[in-house]
């Protein structure tokens, strides 16, 4: 009896294991169009936000940059796991596809996508869980200059990087940079109330008006351990 219930009890033991080490605040898996600009910017909020590995995951896309392959990825990812990632299937409670309009000829068919599966996938616990896009207008930079200008009127993604490059504060910005969090901490008060003010007047679809969601992601995180 004791050798046919061991194996069933190892198993519980493990469980047991990997649920304490997971921290008590909602799981977040982040999947984004970018290799290294993105990633690097979400992964040093957790890091300065004292953010669990097992409670937030960031991870580029592996099917490609077009942003409808973004959100396909974070589906994929959701939904079947990735052993050599060592993230089991449906083990979060929030995804995020972060990417930009840019010149893609797919991101309104990512949007689409993002919304049809928001509140439609269930996770291990058998909830339903939000499933966002997390757009930007024309790209994610455009969230980063929103700590020094106020940006009202369309403006193209080679200007938002001419800008951001002359800047004291990030000084030849290119994209793929570390540090981009920590030198625009302190004023991200003020770009979450410009992002804000933007979402007020535009949505994703009113291209090629200024906007973007990474402020509500960062959001998301900043708060992630109060929730």
């Amino acid at each position: 009896m004791g050798r046919d219930n061991q194996p069933k009890h190892g198993q519980h033991a493990r469980k047991a294991h990997k649920e304490a080490r997971r921290a008590a605040y909602p799981r977040v898996l982040i999947v984004t169009e970018g290799s290294k600009t993105e990633p690097h910017y979400f992964k040093e909020i957790q890091t300065a936000y004292d953010l669990h590995s097992a409670n937030v995951q960031v991870q580029p896309g592996q099917l490609g940059t077009a942003p409808i392959q973004v959100v396909r990825y974070a589906q994929q990812l959701f939904e079947k796991g990735d052993l050599h990632k060592r993230i089991a299937p449906r083990v979060f409670d929030q995804v995020y596809a972060v990417f930009d309009r840019d010149d893609h000829a797919s991101y309104h068919d990512a949007l689409k996508l993002a919304a049809s599966l928001d509140g439609r996938l269930k996770n291990d616990n058998q909830q339903l869980i939000p499933f966002k896009a997390i757009a930007s207008v024309p790209c994610f930079e455009l969230w980063l200059l929103l700590h020094f200008e106020d940006i009202q009127a369309p403006i193209h993604r080679d200007k938002v990087m001419q800008r951001l490059r002359k800047l004291e504060n990030l000084p030849g910005y290119e994209k793929g940079e570390c540090g981009a969090f920590a030198v625009t901490r302190h004023l991200l008060e003020i770009a979450t109330q410009r992002a804000d003010a933007l979402a007020g007047k535009f949505t994703a679809y009113d291209e090629p008006e200024p906007y973007t969601a990474v402020g509500q992601l960062v959001a998301r995180l900043t708060t992630l351990r109060c929730q």
